[in-house]
C-alpha cells in the first residue's frame, strides 16, 4: 500500500486528492490546524467514516512554523508521495500582509524540503503553484517555459517555492515537481474566490435572502477549469519517471462578465437587474489575463479538463441552490 502525505487536506484540491488517493488503496495522512473544525469541513465525510479514520486515513495537528514536529510526523509517515497543498492562497490578500505569505507560502516549501531531503527512501514531491507566477506574461497562451513575472507579493511566493522545487530537483537529485496550476473550481471551492462569491450570491438572491451582489471589474479574463480533473493532474504527475513540471490549465479565458451572465442565467434570472458596481473591490495590480498551455500534460499524462466553463458555472450554482434548501 502507497502512503501520501498531504498538506492543505482539508481544502477544495486536498479534499478531492484525498478521495482520489483512498479511491487508488492509498494509506492517506494529512496535516491539519484545526481538528475541531474537522466534522465541518471538505473532508467530513471521511472523517466521519470509521472503515477509514486512523485506519488508511491519519491526520496530525500541526503548523508549518514548527519545523521540528513537522520532521517527526514526516519521518513517522514515511510517505512515497507528498503534496505540499496549503499556504495563503489570495493574491489580493498578500498585498496587505506580503511577509506572512512568503512565510507561509515560501519559507514552508523549504522547511518541507529540507525535512524530505533527508528521509532515507526517496519520497516524491509535488508543489501546488500558480499562474500568478507569470503575472504579466509576455505571451499568451503560457507554458512550463514562460518566464516568471509575478505582479504581487503571492505570485513572488510561489515562484520562488516552485524554484526552490526545481532547484532541489537537481542539486539534490529529489523527484521534486511543480504543478502550475490555473483557477480551477467546485462547490468545495471559498468563498475568498469570485466564481463561489458569485455562485453563493446568485442562489441567496433566488432564494430572496439577498438584494444584489457588488462587484469590481467585470473585464477581467481567467482561465477556469475544473477542480477535481486538475486534482487527477497532480496525482498523474506524480506517477511520472522521472517527475516534472507541468501546466494544467483549460486553455481557454473567459471573463467575469461571462461567468455572471451564467450564473444569473442558471437561476432564471436576469444579471443586470442584480449586479452592481463597487470601485473598491477593483484590485490595484491587476495582472494580464492568463491562459495556461496544457499541451504538455496532454500529451505526456493523458490529461485534460473534461468540464466546458457553462457547465461548471451551472454545477457552482446548482450546488449552491441545493444548499440553501
Amino acid at each position: 500500500m502507497k502512503r501520501a502525505f498531504i498538506t492543505g487536506i482539508t481544502g477544495q484540491d486536498g479534499s478531492y486528492l484525498a478521495e482520489l488517493l483512498l479511491a487508488h488503496d492509498y494509506e492517506v495522512h494529512g496535516l491539519v490546524h484545526r481538528p475541531d473544525a474537522l466534522p465541518g469541513s471538505n473532508i467530513g465525510h471521511l472523517v466521519g467514516d470509521p472503515a477509514l479514520l486512523n485506519k488508511r486515513l491519519f491526520l496530525h495537528n500541526g503548523s508549518f512554523e514548527d519545523a521540528t514536529h513537522l520532521r517527526r510526523l514526516i519521518s513517522r509517515a514515511k510517505p512515497d508521495e507528498f503534496y505540499h497543498l496549503a499556504g495563503q492562497s489570495s493574491p489580493r490578500i498578500s498585498l496587505d500582509l506580503p511577509e506572512a505569505t512568503v512565510d507561509s507560502v515560501g519559507m514552508a516549501t523549504l522547511r518541507l524540503l529540507e525535512i524530505i531531503r533527508d528521509i532515507a527512501s526517496p519520497t516524491k514531491f509535488l508543489y501546488a503553484s500558480s499562474s500568478e507566477v507569470f503575472g504579466s506574461p509576455p505571451y499568451s497562451p503560457q507554458d512550463e517555459l514562460t518566464p516568471l513575472n509575478p505582479t504581487t507579493p503571492y505570485g513572488a511566493a510561489k515562484a520562488l517555492s516552485q524554484q526552490l522545487a526545481r532547484i532541489y530537483r537537481i542539486a539534490y537529485r529529489l523527484p521534486a515537481c511543480s504543478v502550475i496550476l490555473y483557477n480551477h473550481e467546485s462547490p468545495r471551492r471559498s468563498s475568498n474566490f469570485v466564481t463561489m462569491k458569485i455562485a453563493r450570491a446568485v442562489a441567496r438572491i433566488k432564494k430572496g435572502r439577498q438584494a444584489d451582489l457588488h462587484l469590481g471589474s467585470l473585464a477581467g479574463q481567467r482561465d477556469w477549469g475544473w477542480a477535481p480533473d486538475y486534482v487527477r493532474g497532480m496525482w498523474l504527475m506524480l506517477q511520472a519517471d522521472p517527475v516534472d513540471d507541468f501546466v494544467l490549465a483549460s486553455g481557454r479565458l473567459h471573463s467575469v462578465s461571462q461567468l455572471v451572465e451564467r450564473a444569473f442565467a442558471v437561476a432564471g434570472l436576469n444579471w443586470q437587474d442584480y449586479v452592481k458596481f463597487d470601485a473598491a473591490l477593483v484590485t490595484s495590480v491587476e495582472p494580464v489575463a492568463s491562459c495556461g498551455n496544457p499541451a504538455k500534460a496532454r500529451r505526456l499524462l493523458g490529461w485534460e479538463n473534461t468540464v466546458p466553463f457553462d457547465e461548471m458555472i451551472s454545477r457552482l450554482v446548482s450546488a449552491e441552490l441545493d444548499r440553501l434548501k
